[in-house]
Formats: structure tokens, C-alpha cells, sequence
């Protein structure tokens, strides 16, 4: 916390000022209370600009920008804009003053409608206005992976393969991580419309311990490896888990066959040829299935607009987001629908200009015969500003996802043949397990500029699919010095490999 008369203390202290690439870092935060504001607009023009993260905090770097903007402004709702030439230096903690609402002529006209009618008129200018034109996002996409083993409990029953005995049980609870941190960072153009879509990544990074994906490897390779040794030619392997089987075939056959080798080389091949896009490929499939999941597409989860009859609105109050006025509408549930949240919605035009909601119950509980999945966390802010064709498109986006799986069942893994005389059955394996852990993503996706694309601009563009992100053990900002990026939180600055996991 920043005291205010540590702030009137505070001597000037400014960023590097060279014109060719100034960078900008400060932290924004409330001159009242002192408090950061998270997700206060910095922006640059009508359609280019930044965001501060969920502490108040944003980084900019100006290179030949500079020559066409002048001054860069912040604002946050509910606060009074402040404007600052970038020709001067800025400081490193910047106070909004909050702002007091003023009632507008069109403001004061629409005031007395009810909730119900915003939201009525918001659903007949959707198309007006937000953007489903083909267009073209330069935006910073990062996702958070944490994972969690809650319990493992293997018991070890019975193993006809020496290797695969209790001490080797005891080695995977040993080897297994209980808990990772996996964080992707990705620079891009986005280009898409309802139907298509392209992806230049221009920068890339993967910050995570590689101890933890190395343990699994090994555990992996070394079960391989086992099974490799014991198993006969033509052998498959049963898998059961009480009255449920699975028969899968082993691929030992191949080291048998005189085209084995040639068969495995072909694989091979083509295994490299589809790990080259593998990075590439999921990150626009990531960004895909999180853009088309708005609430203002059809047959979404996030049904609160398109099933508005199934949940309940009410008016609480009025705010400014960047100078428009706009309603607080509060909405919940009637009956056993998924979320509540909250809608700014913009007072003249009834676009929904920023959305913060969350489920109120799991999305899914499946719970049957030892088997639990739960889909127990969907928490997501959306924020919108107007491109250059007057719709709103992206700004940013903060969505939370969690997950749970459990098992708590007998498994047996089974070896039979039946090309050997005698019994089918070979080898077997039986263990009891009773496994829990969850899975918690966080997605952020920050828009600096959006521009509309011709049929032959998007014919024209060329996708990267190659490339690899850079490995990092620890947080560094010298990564991304010179780009603009949404500002780790604090958990990202902080992340480092312990000296021997590197």
C-alpha cells in the first residue's frame, strides 16, 4: 500500500525517456484510498492501448508510435480520466480521483427503464454493435496451468511381472509431482472472422519446472520399457477396472515385422512434422474456443443473455466507464441456471461494454462407481472498447477454469495371447487406486489494436507455424523488454526453478 504522504514525499522518479523506444512502467492506483486499480485503460488512440493487470500495474513501450500519438490517457470506471504528454516523463505511481456521476441528456432519458428493458434492447443490437467483420487482433494471450494431486493411494494386489512389483508402486507415488506451475506467454496477430481464422505468433515463452514433465517422461519410458521386455509378439493387454474392460493392442508386433523399421521411420517423420505446429496450433485452437464463447454467440455456456427469460436482472446503479455512462445491472439465476455476474451496459447504444460473472454451482458433477469428475469453476471479466469501424470488439479478458477428477477403483491390467497354446492369459497386473486432483486455468488476453481485413489482406497472410516458444526456468523481465505485454502478478514474478530441479 502506497500512503499519501509517502506519495507527497516521493521524489519524481521517471522511466527511460529515449524517443526512439520509451518505456513506460507505473503502477495506477486510487488517490483516496491508495489502492491499486486493476484494469484501468491506458490508451494510446481511439483503438490501440493496454490494460493494467489485477494489481494495478502496466508496462508500455513506445517506439514508432511515437511520431503519431502524443499523449497516452488512463481511466478506469468510476474514476475521472487523466491525460500525460509522452514528450515528459511519467511517474511510476499515478492516483485517479473518483469521479461523480453527471446526468446527460440521454442518460436522464433512459434512466427510467427497467433492467428487463436494457437488457431487451441489448439483445436487438448485438449485430449493430459488436464486430463480426473479418479483422485482425495484435494481442497478448497468456495462460496459467496449475495442477494438483489432492490424494494418491496405489495398493499393490498381485504382479506376475517381477518388475512391476510394489517397490516400483512406491517409486511412481515417490516420482510423481503433487503440485505444478505451467505459465505460456504468446505476441500475435489473431485474424478471424465467425468461420476462419489465422495465427502469426511473434514471440513466445514457457515458464515451468522441467524436473516435474522429466519425472513423468521417465516414469513413462521405464513402464515402456517393461512391458516391451515381457510382453510376447501378437500379445494385447485387458484393462479392467471392476466390470469395465478395454482391450488394447500392443505394438510389439511391429519390432517383429521385416518392415518394422521402415514402418517406425515413417512414424517418426511424421511425428516431427505435426510437433512443428503443435505450439502454434494450440494456441489458436485456445483462442478460438475462448473468443467464440461469448455471451452474445449462440449455444454457449455463458447463457445469461441468449436465456435472459432464466435469469434475474436488477438495476443497483450508474458509473462512468471511459466518459459514457453506463447501467449496473446485477443478475442471478431463477431456477437451476449456472451463473451470476454483474453487466455494464453503455447507456446510448445498450452495448455491453464490460461483464464480470461466475457459476454459482458445478457445471458438471458426474459421480458413479468410483469415478468423479467436476467441473466446478467457470469466472470470467470481459471488457470492450470500439475499433475503428465503430463496434466493439476485445479488450481484455480474465477467465478463471477449474476442474477436478477422482478414482477410486481396482484396476487390472491384463496380458493375453492367442496365437500361444494353452491359456490366453499371460500376464496380469492388479492394483486398487484411489487417485484425486484438480486442475485450475487461468486465461488472460489482452487486445492492443484491432483492424478490419480486406478478403485478399487475409488471403495474403502467411501463418508461422514452426515456431517454438523459449524455455525459461525463472521469471525474467529482459524477455519481454521492448514488447508491450500485460504485466506478470505478482505469483509470475516470483516463479523460479529450485536450483537442483534446473
Amino acid at each position: 500500500m502506497y500512503f499519501k504522504k509517502t506519495l507527497l514525499l516521493l521524489p519524481l522518479l521517471f522511466l527511460n525517456t529515449i524517443i526512439s523506444a520509451q518505456n513506460i512502467k507505473a503502477k495506477v492506483i486510487d488517490q483516496k484510498t491508495n489502492q491499486p486499480i486493476p484494469y484501468a485503460t491506458i490508451q494510446l488512440s481511439n483503438d490501440q492501448g493496454i490494460i493494467t493487470n489485477e494489481e494495478g500495474r502496466f508496462s508500455l513501450t513506445l517506439k514508432d508510435k511515437i511520431a503519431k500519438v502524443d499523449s497516452i490517457y488512463i481511466s478506469s470506471m468510476g474514476y475521472e480520466k487523466r491525460g500525460f504528454s509522452i514528450q515528459n516523463e511519467i511517474d511510476t505511481i499515478i492516483a485517479l480521483n473518483p469521479k461523480a456521476i453527471e446526468l446527460s441528456g440521454v442518460f436522464v432519458s433512459n434512466k427510467n427503464l427497467t433492467a428487463e428493458e436494457v437488457i431487451d434492447n441489448v439483445k436487438a443490437r448485438i449485430s449493430q454493435n459488436y464486430n463480426f467483420d473479418l479483422s485482425q487482433k495484435h494481442l497478448f494471450f497468456r495462460e496459467s496451468d496449475f495442477s494438483k494431486i489432492k490424494k494418491l493411494d496405489i495398493k499393490f494386489k498381485k504382479s506376475t511381472i517381477k518388475e512391476l512389483d510394489k517397490k516400483l508402486m512406491d517409486s511412481i507415488i515417490s516420482i510423481l509431482p503433487k503440485k505444478t506451475e505451467f505459465y505460456t506467454e504468446m505476441l500475435g496477430e489473431y485474424s478471424s472472422d465467425a468461420n476462419r481464422r489465422k495465427l502469426h505468433i511473434s514471440k513466445a515463452a514457457e515458464l515451468y519446472d522441467k524436473n516435474n514433465s522429466i519425472s513423468m517422461d521417465a516414469l513413462s519410458e521405464k513402464m515402456e520399457a517393461i512391458f516391451k521386455k515381457n510382453i510376447k509378439p501378437n500379445s494385447y493387454l485387458k484393462i479392467k477396472s471392476g466390470w469395465f474392460g478395454t482391450k488394447v493392442q500392443v505394438d510389439s508386433i511391429l519390432e517383429n515385422d521385416k518392415n518394422a523399421e521402415e514402418i517406425k521411420d515413417q512414424m517418426d517423420e511424421q511425428k516431427k512434422k505435426e510437433d512443428k505446429s503443435e505450439f502454434q496450433n494450440r494456441r489458436k485452437e485456445s483462442l478460438n474456443n475462448i473468443l467464440s464463447s461469448f455471451f452474445y454467440n449462440e449455444d454457449v455456456k455463458s447463457n445469461f443473455l441468449n436465456k435472459s427469460n432464466r435469469y434475474k436482472f436488477e438495476l443497483n446503479d450508474y458509473t462512468y466507464i471511459e466518459d459514457q455512462s453506463v447501467y449496473i445491472i446485477d443478475f442471478v439465476p431463477k431456477r437451476s441456471e449456472d451463473f451470476k455476474g454483474t453487466l455494464y451496459i453503455n447507456t446510448e447504444d445498450f452495448a455491453i461494454v464490460r461483464v464480470d460473472y461466475e457459476n454459482v454451482k458445478p457445471l458438471k458433477n458426474f459421480k458413479l462407481l468410483g469415478v468423479h469428475y467436476q467441473d466446478k469453476l467457470y469466472r470470467n471479466k470481459l471488457i470492450f472498447s470500439k475499433n475503428q469501424n465503430n463496434k466493439y470488439d476485445l479488450k481484455y479478458l480474465e477467465l478463471y477454469r477449474g476442474k477436478l477428477f477422482g478414482f477410486d477403483r481396482p484396476l487390472k491390467v491384463i496380458e493375453k495371447n492367442k496365437f500361444v497354446k494353452g491359456k490366453r492369459k499371460q500376464n496380469e497386473l492388479s492394483l486398487d487406486i484411489n487417485f484425486v486432483t484438480t486442475n485450475t486455468l487461468k486465461y488472460e488476453i489482452v487486445v492492443f489494436d484491432s483492424k478490419l481485413l480486406s478478403e485478399s489482406d487475409y488471403t495474403n497472410l502467411k501463418e508461422n507455424k514452426a515456431i517454438k516458444p523459449t524455455y525459461l526456468s525463472k521469471y525474467s523481465s529482459e524477455f519481454w523488454k521492448g514488447y508491450t505485454i500485460i504485466e506478470p502478478n505478482s505469483a509470475i514474478r516470483q516463479f523460479t526453478v529450485a536450483p537442483e530441479s534446473e
